[in-house]
């Protein structure tokens, strides 16, 4: 993690700067503060209508194995396409 000459935590990694700030408000600290800007570079979300019927089915089975709806499909849908790319190359060879 690259060094931080304005740290408040003095934290040296991840894990110390969460710890702190679990147990520390930031309106303690506001006068230590500075106003910065950034740019967010979030990847682009697409949307795939889903049967409501199968969608029960999926809320179902993420609960089960507790995660978001979203997640689960992501997962399986990334495991079929694993599962087609290795069959594709099988049948090449």
């Amino acid at each position: 993690m690259a060094r931080n000459k304005s740290s408040i935590s003095k934290a040296h990694t991840l894990q110390e700067i969460g710890e702190f700030w679990d147990t520390h408000s930031l309106a303690d600290h506001w006068d230590q503060t500075s106003e910065v800007e950034f740019i967010v570079r979030a990847k682009r979300r697409r949307r795939v209508t889903v049967d409501p019927d199968v969608y029960s089915q999926i809320e179902e089975q993420a609960h089960i194995n507790g995660v978001l709806p979203e997640t689960l499909i992501n997962l399986w849908l990334a495991e079929r396409l694993q599962r087609v790319k290795r069959m594709a190359r099988a049948k090449a060879a």
